[in-house]
């Protein structure tokens, strides 16, 4: 009776594993086919990125103008030390803190105002839907981020496929294709343009003569021979 009993539970918990395993990769390839959109607004070059475990959000931290190495410090200290007592609840969230500020980041381009960020947090994937599938258009000149001047959270990260995003901590950057005239002269002066003439001398004004040398003292007496 026993041995029937424990062969139901052990089959049941296997269903459910199953089962939560069959939801975890369904919401994975979700979340993958959502950041493909994204990428593809952004002009993320190669939609096979957004299907990389953990290399599709370190892309995404890029985006959101957080280095790609904190993403992976965050995702790595939480697999790892998410079973250590008290610490791993606080580390457990790191990966959420990170990606919430990179959502907010790219929340921005996609023209989406600050409050939009806590449906990230609660709804991650609703959010990830609402901008892989509306109307937005990527613009990545907004303000410069918090930690822009921050050498460790600041991306300075070049990839090949990722387009940079203009932003630094002087500010953002002008637009694409723009570009300042060489050797940072000012703009020519329209056709036909003349400087105006210097103002005319008032009437019987003369410029001031230089003074003249004196003449030397003529010798006195006659010269002796």
């Amino acid at each position: 009776m026993y041995d029937n009993y424990d062969s139901a539970v052990l089959a049941g918990l296997a269903v459910l594993g199953f089962v939560f395993f069959l939801i975890a990769v369904a919401a994975y390839a979700v979340t993958s086919f959502f950041l493909m959109k994204i990428f593809d607004k952004a002009g993320v070059q190669g939609k096979w990125r957004a299907w990389v475990p953990v290399y599709n959000f370190m892309v995404f931290s890029k985006l959101g103008d957080m280095s790609p190495w904190v993403m992976l410090i965050a995702i790595g200290a939480s697999a790892l030390l998410s079973q250590v007592p008290a610490l791993g609840v606080i580390v457990g969230f790191l990966p959420l803190v990170v990606g919430a500020l990179v959502a907010w980041r790219v929340g921005l381009k996609l023209q989406k105002e600050s409050p939009w960020v806590v449906l990230f947090v609660l709804l991650s994937l609703v959010w990830l839907g609402i901008n892989a599938f509306d109307k937005s258009r990527w613009n990545p000149v907004v303000r410069p981020a918090p930690w822009a001047g921050n050498a460790f959270f600041a991306d300075s990260t070049v990839w090949a496929g990722v387009p940079v995003q203009p932003t630094s901590a002087a500010g953002p950057v002008p637009p694409a294709g723009y570009a300042p005239a060489p050797g940072n002269t000012p703009p020519a002066p329209p056709a036909g343009y003349a400087p105006p003439a210097p103002p005319a001398p008032p009437s019987g004004y003369a410029p001031p003569q230089p003074p003249t040398a004196p003449e030397p003292p003529a010798p006195s007496g006659n010269p002796t021979i």
